[in-house]
């Protein structure tokens, strides 16, 4: 095998490096002046858990119905 410092391919393996870094840089300019920020809306969530709304007990009874057949709930979660 040769040496490439001798033989006078280092240019060659330089100037692939560089086009490599070019082309990089190239895609990291194209994706920031490309990408557009969304404004997200911040999400506000319940904090009153204490209070079960009519519709919730409804569907959790409707819920424990069915799967009482197949398992046992535990009396407490923890």
């Amino acid at each position: 095998m040769q040496n490439p410092f001798e033989s006078g391919h280092i240019k060659n393996y330089l100037l692939l490096y560089a086009s490599i870094v070019v082309i990089m840089v190239l895609f990291f300019i194209a994706s920031t002046l490309f990408h557009e920020v969304e404004n997200v809306d911040k999400k506000v969530f319940d904090t009153n858990v204490s209070e079960f709304s009519h519709s919730k007990v409804k569907v959790m009874k409707n819920v424990s119905e069915v799967n009482s057949t197949s398992f046992k709930l535990m009396p407490k979660a923890y």
